[in-house]
């Protein structure tokens, strides 16, 4: 093939491909770059192309050629600077690399960025595999997200290192739990306790376990450390069986250094920004992907659409996005370089998500694409026609920074702090916000969510347990790490397994329990979801009860018939007698409390009539006894 110089090839490639891959509009370009089962002048073989367009040559290497970079070289089509070459005989499961020379003369051998498999960690080949041919059984739950919309659905994320969620007693990979295994031990806990998706950590395959997976070298390649990509597919299928989301992290801020990876791709800067004063990252030591160049943007919104499509994800968090929109993320003065109009806005970057969001929104498979966002940037969830960057939801980080700080003091302190748990309740209809306790929350020695919690023993479950009623009553989606359900002691460390046992101790499986109850309570009450970003949804019956660090409050479905009262108590002093204010008269049934948890439906429980005394402005009133760190959830 290399005598193929008039850029037609073989044609798998066609000039419509290269056009639209050139100008960031192929959205399947996976199905052309990367390595494929075809069949060529009547032989079946693997077909390879890679884009490359700085390279002076290229080859495909691997155990088949002896990685000899002559036996099998490439030809370049017609000024796309994509490579491609076949290799007749070739079959699925072969190692492979592209060996790239520069214009300098020096020889790289690269990992494929387009790769669907990846080899196991320490090594670092592709591997040629076919995607073809899995049956998928989740028809009904496909059917079902291209109805509903879960900005006025239930949400409540599970958010799971597979790698450390559970480990098996077996030398074999560190004894990580497979695909396969873990779709059906994770997928019944979550089930069992009322979770409506499950967010995975670090599924694009990356070099380094201590990078979590926010390092990545294989966009396209679920990581090997779990399985093959048939059975990740098995995975999110069981799960979506079970009626289970999956969310994956996705990462399109920055890629690491490793000599095989995405770094200097064909010998300079090619998927990076070529000025280090905007692609380097000085605090992560990655590179930054060039948002200005068609290709990349390719790249990136292809993988989004390959996770979505071809892997039935149901949504992707976005990590890093504020990295991504200024400039000067962790850059001092000197080290960065303004935009056109003098401002620190990557202008690149936003065109980059407006045009990633439209796409997605436009396939009409009703995805979610998640900010983590940490800053005030405004629109983040609204329109790319509005003036906004299009995302579904944003991380509620200043939420979850008040909410710590707050639940981290002691109880006498509260009273001075009341504000940091009534502030959130000023802006929560300015974006579509997911409420979130991740894992970032409980590693560095920030302690796990137990061990945030002030007093002895049992006074830190009961903290927990009211702070978790707080953030389900709170409107916004609820994201919540794995081992904070039952009270995880020590950090997470993505080398070790969760401790389990405690999930069986007592105040562990109490507090266990305590949180399916919440979860099941929040499915199956549209008044915790349906009006989550408007007004109409939430009302405080008394925010101002700073004394006593109580806090009581109403939410309401939207059609207004089905309403919950909350009353918390953040302190160990019970109120014996606690009455507040409610909006009509009629009975006021306890539907959930810290000891009981959710009384069973049709169960007896305790109702309140409401009496005509006036109270926290409202006509009538119920009182109660409360508990030291109580919780009484209403219906009405």
């Amino acid at each position: 093939m290399a005598e193929e110089k008039n850029g037609i090839g073989t044609g798998f490639i066609t000039e419509v491909d290269r056009y639209l891959y050139n100008n960031g509009k192929h959205y399947e370009i996976y199905e052309k770059l990367g390595a494929h089962p075809k069949t060529y002048m009547g032989e079946d073989g693997m077909y390879f192309a890679v884009w490359a367009p700085h390279a002076k040559q290229v080859g495909v290497v691997g155990d088949f050629n002896g990685w000899n970079p002559d036996k099998n070289p490439m030809t370049c089509l017609a000024d796309s600077g994509i490579w491609e070459a076949f290799v007749p005989g070739l079959s699925v499961g072969a190692l492979y690399k592209y060996a790239i020379t520069s214009q300098s003369g020096k020889m790289l051998f690269k990992a494929d960025p387009y790769a669907f498999e990846a080899e196991y960690r320490p090594q670092t080949a592709s591997v040629t595999t076919d995607l073809s041919g899995y049956v998928w059984n989740d028809d009904a739950w496909m059917a079902k997200r291209k109805k509903e919309d879960a900005i006025d659905g239930p949400v409540s994320i599970y958010e799971v290192h597979l790698g450390s969620w559970k480990k098996k007693n077996r030398e074999e990979k560190d004894g990580f739990y497979t695909y396969v295994e873990a779709a059906h031990e994770l997928g019944d806990y979550v089930a069992e306790m009322g979770y409506t998706h499950v967010e995975l950590l670090g599924i694009a395959e990356h070099p380094y376990d201590g990078s979590w997976g926010y390092q990545v070298t294989g966009y396209f390649a679920p990581t090997s450390r779990y399985g093959t990509p048939k059975e990740f597919m098995y995975f999110i299928d069981y799960l979506h069986q079970k009626g289970i989301g999956v969310i994956l992290d996705w990462v399109p801020a920055h890629f690491p250094k490793d000599a095989h990876g995405l770094s200097d791709f064909d010998g300079q800067a090619c998927y990076e920004y070529a000025d280090p004063q905007k692609g380097e990252h000085p605090d992560w030591g990655t590179k930054v992907f060039d948002y200005g160049k068609y290709e990349v943007d390719n790249f990136l919104i292809a993988n989004a659409l390959y996770w979505v499509e071809k892997f039935h994800v149901d949504g992707l968090r976005v990590d890093a996005v504020a990295s991504m929109l200024y400039l000067d993320y962790g850059r001092g003065n000197g080290e960065w370089v303004p935009n056109r109009n003098g401002g620190n806005e990557n202008l690149e970057a936003i065109e980059f998500f407006k045009h990633l969001n439209s796409v997605l929104k436009k396939r009409g498979n009703k995805a979610m694409v998640i900010a983590e966002e940490s800053t005030a940037w405004p629109k983040v969830t609204e329109a790319p026609e509005n003036g906004g960057l299009g995302f579904t939801f944003k991380w509620n980080m200043g939420w979850m920074h008040d909410f710590l700080e707050y639940m981290k003091l002691d109880p006498y302190f509260r009273k001075y702090n009341h504000h940091k748990m009534t502030f959130g309740l000023t802006y929560f209809t300015s974006e579509k916000y997911i409420l979130v306790l991740s894992h970032d929350e409980v590693v560095h020695l920030k302690c796990s969510m137990i061990e945030k919690m002030p007093g002895l023993l049992e006074d830190k479950f009961s903290n927990l347990k009211v702070g978790y009623t707080f953030m389900l009553g709170h409107p916004g989606k609820k994201l919540l790490f794995m081992g904070q359900d039952f009270g995880q002691f020590h950090e997470w460390d993505e080398k070790t397994s969760l401790d389990w046992y405690l999930a069986e101790e007592p105040l562990g499986m109490d507090l266990k329990n305590y949180v399916r109850d919440l979860l099941h309570l929040y499915k199956q009450s549209p008044a915790l979801y349906e009006k989550d970003y408007d007004w109409e949804g939430f009302s405080w019956v008394n925010a101002n009860d700073s004394e006593r660090s109580i806090f009581s409050f109403i939410r309401r479905s939207a059609d207004g018939r089905n309403s919950l009262l909350f009353v918390l108590n953040f302190t160990p002093v019970e109120r014996m007698d606690y009455r507040v204010g409610v909006p009509k008269k009629g009975k006021y049934t306890l539907v959930l409390d810290e000891s009981h948890g959710l009384y069973p439906a049709g169960k007896k429980s305790l109702s309140y009539p409401a009496q005509a005394l006036k109270w926290n402005e409202k006509e009538y009133s119920i009182a109660f006894s409360l508990p030291a760190y109580g919780v009484r959830v209403f219906s009405f």
